[in-house]
């Protein structure tokens, strides 16, 4: 079992892992235990944000590790009720206070809030939060090319990853190829639709019987096949061991295709459409 990671280097040099850790509703010494587990397991990527009151279950399960800080790359991201700018730094510098860490390598705004309009002056506080060394890397979620076009236009920096909805049931085809053309890194959250019906699909169960591997392995290598960072969840150590192990097997062209086929016009989970969806 191959669970050597491949190393992704963004449009501003910082190089990451294939594949991540992520930590919603891990709290608590539970989740603690949780994400300390996956950093044992190999995971060296963990997503975390102020707004899932966890960065301090994070910032203690790194402290507990036997993996040193700086081998890993740690990514938080800023709420939407932040987006001045003053707030906004404000908000960057207690995420770290509150993870009881120096720096963070990845710091994103976690959504564009676009009847706010304030994402730019946003933009703005992590360009400065760079600056002073708070941040290593900065990027966005949930940001449509409107979006990060303006960012560009009006700062004249590109965000280095684009964190996304993204699985089988929503493969967010133009908004990867948008990414791409312009050298951001998508990042896939909810990689395994919330473990939905997609684990039940007798297509993909027929793809990961020819490979002896789960659905799930399946699904997270049809990420990194198609240019995506997925960043799973999960309190089991035997399934994050099964999760981070997708680097032994490549999908043929065709199971790909059969993978991208199960999208969905309208296959957001909770319907959160970045044009509209406001996050407080």
């Amino acid at each position: 079992m191959d669970r050597s990671i491949p190393m992704i280097t963004l449009n501003d040099g910082l190089k990451v892992p294939a594949i991540g850790f992520g930590t919603y509703k891990l709290n608590g010494n539970t989740g603690v235990r949780a994400i300390q587990s996956a950093i044992e397991t190999g995971y060296r990527l963990i997503d975390t944000a102020y707004n899932y009151e966890n960065e301090g279950t994070v910032g203690e399960a790194i402290r507990r590790s036997s993996v040193p800080r700086e081998d890993l790359i740690v990514t938080s991201k800023l709420p939407g009720r932040y987006h001045n700018y003053d707030q906004a730094v404000t908000a960057i510098q207690e995420s770290l206070y509150r993870a009881g860490l120096e720096y963070y390598d990845l710091y994103l705004i976690h959504w564009p809030n676009p009847s706010q309009d304030e994402y730019v002056e946003a933009w703005r506080a992590l360009l400065d939060a760079q600056k002073w060394g708070l941040i290593r890397s900065i990027g966005v979620c949930n940001f449509l090319p409107e979006h990060l076009d303006r960012l560009e236009n009006e700062t004249g920096v590109k965000p280095s990853i684009n964190q996304v909805e993204l699985h089988p049931f929503f493969n967010q085809e133009t908004q990867r190829t948008y990414d791409h053309e312009k050298g951001i890194q998508t990042q896939s959250w909810s990689p395994l639709a919330r473990a939905s019906e997609v684990l039940q699909d007798e297509e993909l169960q027929q793809i990961a019987s020819a490979y002896n591997k789960s659905v799930s392995q399946v699904i997270l290598r049809w990420h990194y096949q198609i240019g995506s960072i997925p960043i799973p969840k999960s309190s089991s150590y035997k399934r994050q061991l099964e999760n981070i192990s997708i680097f032994d097997f490549t999908l043929h062209e065709t199971e790909v295709d059969k993978i991208n086929a199960l999208h969905q016009d309208h296959g957001r989970l909770n319907d959160q459409d970045p044009a509209t969806y406001e996050e407080y």
